[in-house]
């Protein structure tokens, strides 16, 4: 079966396979299972086709409405694909990786530029730094949980923006520094929520805002002293 998450390959795995009462077919014809039930987050991403594709002027208001309303009512696979089963895949929203991996001892790791930022990301650190740049990051959800594991001379460094707020709540320190700098002041929306949990145990962490350009900083010049 296709992943039940990518709503396009459900669309395309579901086509001609059911029968008026969403029930899969076998090749003899004879009914089958009954087809896959849907989450939240599968209506969460037919919602964002549909937006989408009504912003691009193929939908109007009222066909939006209507199939919204189908969108967050559907209980099958079969509901969803019918949705957007005359919909092109050319500009939907890209669909971010549940989970990622970086297991790195020595040398180092960085994600920057425009990057699509997964859903939750597991990182073991050992004698190398890793650097997770937010500043021209894609991101299409609002939490992002990083399970950590830093060894000895593993470093972590988040570079955020403002909207996105760094919490280490869940964090187990045993030896290395934490220092969170908000990027943005409290009344600024927050766009992703970074949770950190898991343990150091010889590393730092760091989150702050990117470093302003050596040509940035001339064009502001020194600080007033008040004369």
């Amino acid at each position: 079966r296709p992943p039940l998450r990518d709503p396009w390959a459900v669309r395309h795995y579901t086509a001609g396979m059911t029968d008026g009462r969403g029930l899969a077919r076998d090749p003899s014809g004879r009914d089958a299972t009954p087809e896959l039930r849907v989450s939240d987050r599968d209506r969460d991403q037919v919602v964002e086709i549909l937006q989408v594709a009504a912003g691009d002027g193929r939908l109007t208001a009222v066909e939006l409405d209507e199939r919204l309303d189908a969108a967050l009512s559907a209980r099958t696979t079969g509901d969803l694909a019918r949705l957007t089963a005359d919909l092109p895949l050319d500009g939907m929203p890209p669909q971010a990786k549940d989970l990622v991996r970086i297991d790195q001892r020595f040398g180092d790791v960085t994600r920057s530029g425009r990057w699509l930022v997964p859903r939750r990301m597991e990182i073991r650190l050992m004698f190398c730094d890793a650097k997770l740049d937010f500043t021209d990051a894609l991101i299409t959800h609002n939490t992002l949980h990083i399970d950590v594991d830093l060894r000895i001379g593993g470093n972590l460094l988040l570079v955020t923006r403002p909207g996105i707020v760094v919490d280490t709540d869940d964090l187990t320190r045993s030896s290395g520094d934490i220092k969170i700098r908000p990027a943005s002041g409290p009344g600024t929306p927050v766009v992703l929520r970074v949770q950190l949990a898991g343990q150091s145990r010889g590393g730092d962490i760091i989150a702050r805002p990117p470093r302003r350009k050596v040509s940035e900083r001339l064009r502001r010049g020194p600080q007033s002293t008040g004369r």
